[in-house]
């Protein structure tokens, strides 16, 4: 595990038209893959301009969230999503007269702050180097959505933090960082609560799997509560209360496929990179207010890949630390 060496604060990004479909089963606030693939690029293309920089994994907190989406039929009709003819005529080069196809895709406006950890050893950036950072920033696409604004206030300033070594002292440092990250949501992930649901659905019905698992815990549940108190004829039905802001969450990729050789697959997009194909990856992510998170490796997502047994996936340490905390009590 690699050691933290400083932390780079990008606070209060707003963000346009970014991917709010990032998974066959769920759509919403991007995937962490979004988040790890920007923080990759960005590394990349600082390199190229000659900052020898290293990132690692990148907290991800929430301050407004938009959906391009509308109920057309009122309240109780299903979201739909605004879609938009680009170009409006399909034939706009001939000037023909004909609307061109809708593309479905969904799209959402999102305020975001991201916590991105620098691993370069020793610290040794130039003056201008958060200029640098931020103007490559300004350029770049975040989850296919354009940033808008970086660094434009006072208080939406970028910071370059260095990173304490002893404990007590990161542990101060991420306290004075987190007033400047509300009012707003951070993104974590809860594998520990899945398989606590997991072992309680399979004790009532063995055949459960880890999918009954997830889609109990995050869809609404309407369930009998006994006799209404009022009308003790009838049964009083009630929400089903969840412990805490649980979302289905795609987290990565498992391979479907063996590993191609560069350029045996046609019409693959990269033909220098070996290729493979995938399928979507969930688990079970929470969405929890920052005064709530006691240290910088709760929140941080890394990318994860073992290719001889096909998992390419987006973690984060929080269950895990949970997880601890409650075999030490």
């Amino acid at each position: 595990m690699h050691e933290t060496a400083a932390l780079l604060l990008l606070p209060r990004m707003r963000v346009q038209n970014a991917n709010a479909v990032s998974g066959p089963l769920s759509w919403g606030f991007p995937a962490p893959s979004a988040f790890t693939g920007f923080v990759h690029a960005l590394e990349r293309r600082l390199r190229a301009q000659q900052l020898d920089i290293e990132f690692g994994g990148v907290g991800i907190v929430c301050h407004r969230f938009e959906p391009q989406a509308h109920k057309p039929g009122g309240f109780y009709s299903p979201n739909t999503f605004a879609l938009t003819r680009n170009p409006l005529f399909a034939g706009w080069k001939g000037f023909v007269d004909k609307p061109a196809a809708l593309v479905e895709e969904g799209r959402a406006h999102m305020d975001i702050s991201l916590l991105v950890e620098i691993l370069t050893e020793p610290v040794e950036l130039p003056q201008d180097a958060l200029d640098q950072i931020l103007g490559t920033v300004g350029g770049m696409r975040l989850a296919g959505g354009s940033i808008l604004s970086v660094g434009r206030s006072k208080r939406h300033q970028p910071e370059l933090i260095e990173w304490p070594e002893s404990t007590a002292e990161a542990s101060a440092e991420f306290r004075r960082i987190r007033p400047r990250l509300l009012p707003g949501f951070t993104l974590v992930q809860r594998d520990d609560r899945l398989l606590e649901h997991l072992q309680d659905l399979q004790a009532k019905a063995p055949d459960s799997t880890s999918l009954d698992a997830l889609l109990d815990l995050c869809r609404l549940n309407i369930e009998p509560n006994g006799p209404d108190p009022d009308h003790p004829e009838d049964t009083l039905w009630e929400v089903r209360r969840r412990p805490g802001w649980l979302v289905p969450l795609p987290a990565g990729y498992a391979a479907l496929s063996p590993t191609y050789a560069p350029g045996e697959v046609r019409n693959a997009r990269d033909a220098e990179t070996p290729f493979r194909f995938v399928e979507s990856v969930y688990t079970l992510g929470q969405w929890l207010s920052p005064h709530r998170v006691q240290s910088l490796d709760d929140i941080l997502w890394h990318h994860r890949a073992d290719p001889a047994v096909g998992l390419y996936r987006c973690t984060n340490r929080f269950s895990t630390q949970q997880t601890q905390a409650q075999g030490n009590a």
